[in-house]
């Protein structure tokens, strides 16, 4: 076995680290106080490739694969969870569903632009009534000609406002539901009866733009049903796939960066005369913190591998997902502790960590969704049926 990376990925995840120290890392205290990602930014980001990484180089991609995906996104995730958080919806949910299901036309007309930067997508599943039991959506889709007609509202959309281009899920058939009546669309900004409803303030990840999608009578081409017909909530979850090893990713990041500010802080902050690090209660959340980050990019990194050479790994992505979100948490939970009050003071690093590690826990399909979808793929090999 060989657990080293490749000179390509290394020289990758060198320029990332790099890019985001000098781009992003002097703008963070920005991106939280403002509640958006400037778009200078976006277009240095652009520039420099970062919507590009995974996909074929004929897709104007930089072709480094799910491995190189997964180390951009934990680096971005060292630096700002927001970022990260919009590149994970860019890339690895809403241009990745065009990518894994689009045809040829689609995806030159769609990913191009969208592995260049030029555009934003986004992932539009969940509903109102429709978070963990995805298969319950509602916003409907009528054959009307060389038309669909869109009807209903999506929430809690992540790049939502500020999207070009929509990976959309609707019915098409009430009475299949999930099983061959759910369509994926490609869904437009400039279509008309479509328009953003509220937009949505939150606990943590304030630079990424999140929110309500409406539709009301929204035409979308018969050109733009992406995938089969019917067949819409397979494309969701294969996507999810990809989603959620990147999550899992991000979430490292940010656990590194999580036990290095505690390191840091352990080193030189004195209390009964001595640092805080000859204390044994900080030295054990130290430690518990490093091993849990040594197996989730054991975990990380092998499931990527594993796309990247073909081979089943969905069971893995939806690990990589549950593992990673509790893995950042816990860091970041154990670094306010070992902060003490200055971990608790808004305008500290620690702080914001904390806020935006709790989504991850949630979005993506919530880790107790995660735990169900493990267990039931687990039993499915002993030839048991789990039913919800």
């Amino acid at each position: 076995m060989d657990f080293e990376l490749s000179k390509e990925h290394q020289l990758l995840q060198r320029a990332i680290r790099e890019f985001a120290e000098a781009e992003i890392v002097p703008l963070s205290a920005q991106i939280e106080e403002k509640k958006e990602i400037p778009r200078d930014l976006i277009e240095k980001m652009a520039e420099f490739g970062l919507f590009s990484v995974p996909f074929p180089q004929e897709y104007g991609g930089a072709g480094a694969g799910e491995l190189g995906y997964c180390l951009m996104m934990e680096e971005i995730g060292k630096v700002s969870t927001s970022v990260a958080a919009l590149l994970g919806a860019h890339i690895g949910i809403g241009s990745m569903a065009i990518y894994l299901d689009g045809t040829e036309e689609q995806k030159r007309k769609y990913l191009l632009p969208l592995a260049k930067g030029e555009k934003i997508a986004a992932f539009a599943l969940t509903e109102p009534g429709a978070g963990s039991d995805a298969a319950s959506i509602q916003l409907s889709a009528v054959r009307d000609g060389d038309h669909f007609v869109l009807n209903g509202s999506k929430i809690w959309i992540t790049n939502g406002p500020i999207a070009d281009v929509i990976t959309l899920f609707a019915v098409t058939d009430k009475a299949l539901g999930a099983r061959g009546g759910v369509t994926a669309f490609i869904v437009e900004k400039e279509f008309p009866g479509f328009s953003i409803g509220t937009i949505d303030e939150k606990m943590g990840i304030h630079g990424s733009s999140t929110g309500e999608l409406v539709f009301e009578d929204c035409r979308v081409p018969v050109d733009n049903v992406l995938g089969q017909f019917g067949a819409g909530f397979i494309t969701a979850m294969k996507t999810l796939d990809i989603g959620r090893m990147g999550l899992g990713a991000a979430s490292l990041g940010g656990a590194e960066v999580a036990l290095q500010k505690s390191l840091e802080y352990a080193k030189y902050r004195e209390q009964f005369g001595r640092p805080i690090a000859h204390k044994q209660a900080i030295q054990f959340m130290i430690a518990d913190m490093a091993t849990e980050i040594e197996a989730l990019r054991s975990l990380v990194y092998r499931t990527a591998w594993m796309a990247d050479t073909g081979q089943e790994f969905r069971r893995l992505a939806d690990m990589c997902k549950l593992f990673g979100s509790e893995v950042a948490s816990r860091a970041a939970d154990r670094a306010v502790q070992i902060h003490g009050g200055m971990g608790y003071m808004r305008d500290y690093f620690v702080e914001r960590m904390y806020r935006d590690a709790r989504i991850g826990e949630i979005f993506e399909g919530t880790n107790e969704i995660q735990r169900i979808v493990i267990a039931t793929d687990l039993f499915r090999e002993l030839g048991v049926r789990i039913r919800p």
